[in-house]
């Protein structure tokens, strides 16, 4: 059997605000656990994201660097 109440946040906080030190304990590891979780996700997420993007060729990075030479030289002059 399940209850599913509907409070406000501000009444959540007052609740949050009037639990014992062991259960503020309590509910704060429960939270960070959580958080954790969450931020696990997101790094294998970018991870997987960043190990599948494409990448320079040698001939591409050497393009890149002759156009980064050209384009100092013509700042300098």
């Amino acid at each position: 059997m399940q209850i599913q109440i509907d409070i406000g946040f501000d009444q959540l906080v007052s609740i949050a605000k009037n639990l014992s030190p062991k259960q503020w304990d309590k509910l704060k590891h429960e939270i960070e656990k959580k958080e954790n979780i969450v931020h696990t996700s997101e790094i294998q997420d970018m991870e997987a994201l960043l190990l599948s993007a494409p990448t320079f060729t040698k001939k591409q990075l050497d393009s890149i660097a002759q156009t980064r030479k050209a384009l100092n030289e013509w700042r300098t002059k």
